[in-house]
C-alpha cells in the first residue's frame, strides 16, 4: 500500500500539493516536498520530520531539480510515486500575450515537469518499478477564450504523459494524468492570478477576470478528497491513464469528446478523400 512509499511533490505549499502532502503524511508515508517557499510549507505541516524534506526549488531550473532528487534518495533511499503538481496559470488572450509570458507558462506547466520526469526516471528503471502523477486540466482536454497558455501547456501535458506511458511501461512505470475541474484552492483568486500586461480593449480581458475569479470560493472540488484518490491509485497494480477530477470536469470532457465525434462524422467524407486513389 501507499503508507509506505517515498513521494516526491513539487507545488507542496498550497493547493492540492499541500493536501497531497498531508495526506501522504498522516497515512504513514514518506515525502520529498518541494516549492519556491519552504517556510510557508513547514508553518502548514505539523511535525513529520522523519519522513519529510522540504526542499526549497524552482523547477524551471533543472540542475536544482537533479540534486532535490539526489537528496530525497540519499536520505530515504528511494522514490515510488512523482507528483508533478507545481503549476502557473496566466490570464490573457493570444494576441495579448508576450514571448514572454507565453514561455513562463511553458516553461513551469511543461518543461519543469520534463525535467522531473527526465532526472528521476534513471532511478525508477533501476528499481523497476514508480508512478508517474502528471497533472493536467479539465482545460487540457478544452481551450477556454483567455486561456490560450494555460490550454497550451495542458494539452502538452496529455500528449507528453500518454508517449512517456508507453516508453516507461516495460520497466513496471506507471503513468497517471490528473484532469481536476474546479478546485476550491486559491487558483482562481485575485490574489494569486497573473494576467497579460498588453490590454486590448477589444478583447475585454477584464470581464473574463471577473467570470474566471467569480468562481473562486464556489469551486465544486475537494482537495481533501483529490488527496485520497492519489492514494488510492497509487496502491493499484493497473491504475487509470486518464482521471478526470471532479463532475464538472468528467461531463465536461465526455461533452467535448461527443462533439468532437460528431464533426468529425460531419466531415467524414472530406477527411477520407484525401488519400491515394
Amino acid at each position: 500500500m501507499s503508507t509506505q512509499k517515498v513521494w516526491f511533490i513539487t507545488g507542496a505549499s498550497k493547493g492540492m500539493g499541500l493536501e497531497i502532502t498531508k495526506a501522504v503524511l498522516e497515512s504513514g508515508g514518506k515525502v520529498i516536498a518541494t516549492t519556491r517557499n519552504t517556510e510557508i510549507l513547514l508553518e502548514k505541516i505539523g511535525d513529520y520530520k522523519d519522513r519529510l524534506i522540504p526542499v526549497k526549488l524552482d523547477i524551471t531550473k533543472e540542475e536544482d531539480i537533479g540534486k532535490a532528487i539526489s537528496l530525497g534518495i540519499e536520505e530515504f533511499g528511494r522514490i515510488d510515486v512523482v507528483v508533478n503538481n507545481a503549476g502557473y496559470n496566466l490570464l490573457g488572450n493570444i494576441e495579448e500575450l508576450s514571448d514572454s509570458e507565453f514561455r513562463q507558462t511553458m516553461d513551469v506547466n511543461v518543461f519543469g515537469m520534463a525535467h522531473v520526469i527526465r532526472n528521476v526516471l534513471p532511478h525508477l528503471r533501476r528499481q523497476k518499478s514508480g508512478h508517474i502523477i502528471n497533472t493536467s486540466s479539465v482545460m487540457g482536454y478544452m481551450g477556454y477564450a483567455g486561456n490560450g497558455s494555460y490550454n497550451a501547456s495542458k494539452f502538452a501535458v496529455i500528449g507528453l504523459s500518454e508517449a512517456l506511458a508507453q516508453e516507461v511501461a516495460p520497466f513496471g512505470i506507471k503513468v497517471t494524468i490528473l484532469a481536476p475541474g474546479t478546485f476550491r484552492t486559491n487558483f482562481m483568486s485575485r490574489d494569486t492570478l497573473n494576467v497579460a500586461q498588453n490590454k486590448i480593449d477589444a478583447y475585454d480581458i477584464d470581464e473574463q477576470v471577473n467570470q474566471f475569479t467569480g468562481f473562486d470560493g464556489q469551486q465544486l472540488g475537494d482537495p481533501k478528497k483529490l488527496a485520497e484518490v492519489l492514494l488510492q491509485i497509487t496502491g493499484m497494480s493497473n491504475p487509470p491513464l486518464h482521471l478526470p477530477l471532479g463532475s464538472d470536469s468528467y461531463h465536461a470532457i465526455l461533452e467535448v469528446r461527443n462533439k468532437e465525434r460528431e464533426e468529425m462524422e460531419e466531415w467524414k467524407d472530406v477527411s477520407l478523400s484525401t488519400d491515394f486513389e
